[in-house]
């Protein structure tokens, strides 16, 4: 039997209490700072993991399973509608394309850290 859907799911446990606390604890008046903060740092973390050369178990466990639970797409697309709806379409352009930075970051400094 693989371990694969174990370490999954032991990732995503933690990904998802991860997320929960840091939104709970960064959402305020209206303005989606923690789904940001989780997206943002998720987002660099998976692209640093999984250009960094990270593999195997160790790939499922922490990029599968905790950067998938931890970053939400599915906040992050109400969170940007909502901003666009509500006429703050500065703020979500800025949020929208700052998410889409952080992966490019983690990238690249996994593409200098292990020299692709």
């Amino acid at each position: 039997m693989t371990l694969a859907p174990l370490l999954v799911g032991v990732g995503g446990a933690l990904g998802a209490v991860a997320r929960f606390a840091v939104a709970s604890r960064l959402n305020a008046d209206g303005a989606p700072r923690g789904t940001v903060a989780v997206n943002a740092v998720g987002s660099f973390a998976l692209g640093l993991l999984t250009f960094g050369g990270v593999g195997g178990e160790a790939s499922l466990l922490l990029g599968t399973g905790a950067c998938g639970a931890f970053t939400t797409y599915s906040s992050f697309s109400v969170d940007a509608v909502t901003l666009w709806q509500t006429g703050r379409r500065r703020r979500a352009i800025a949020y929208a394309s700052g998410t889409f930075l952080a992966v490019a970051v983690g990238v690249a400094l996994a593409w200098l850290l292990v020299g692709r």
